[in-house]
């Protein structure tokens, strides 16, 4: 298999999410610091893998109070969990792009999930590279990685619902051409 190492270009790339607040709208955040690897089979791009890292501590709703708990032991706990890690485990084609699954771990705890991802098309920038670009969208139970802080309301229902829907918007560009055995 051949495949081709390719860097986020982080200006043109997101890792947001959303929850829903107060059962009645949805808080908006996104990690700003995060990094990792994306090798891509052009020809066959369920042959790619991909792996990324977020600084947990680089939350940001918006709201500092917000985000100050958000990095407290109530949810991230940032000072024990630095970081989420993401790291792929099998790639395939489904009828609207592709199906990638991989182990996400937040607070030490690694469970499986599957992005539904868009995209992989390929264009020469007007500096001479060769770029691609990804969207991809999944949700979790921000319980089953220990995220459980939580008040009731008086009314029903809770402060922090437990669905969280992680949206990402990724462009890369080619760097070089690895082979592989």
């Amino acid at each position: 298999m051949t495949t081709s190492t390719w860097d986020f270009d982080l200006s043109h790339s997101s890792v947001n999410f959303h929850v829903r607040h107060l059962m009645v709208s949805k808080v908006h955040g996104r990690f700003a610091v995060w990094s990792g690897t994306l090798q891509l089979d052009e020809a066959d791009l369920t042959k790619s893998s991909l792996e990324v890292t977020i600084d947990a501590a680089s939350v940001d709703t918006k709201e500092p109070k917000r985000d100050e708990h958000l990095r407290s032991a109530d949810f991230f706990e940032v000072e024990k969990f630095p970081h989420l890690t993401f790291k792929s485990t099998k790639i395939e084609k489904s009828d609207d792009g592709y199906a990638l699954t991989g182990d996400l771990t937040i607070r030490g705890i690694t469970k499986s999930v599957t992005l539904e991802v868009e995209g992989g098309d390929t264009v020469k920038d007007p500096w001479g590279g060769t770029r691609t670009g990804f969207s991809a969208k999944t949700s979790i139970s921000r319980k089953e990685f220990g995220l459980t802080w939580n008040v009731a309301l008086e009314a029903g229902g809770f402060v922090v619902g437990d669905k969280i829907e992680i949206t990402l918007e990724i462009e890369a560009i080619k760097k070089a051409a690895t082979v592989a055995a």
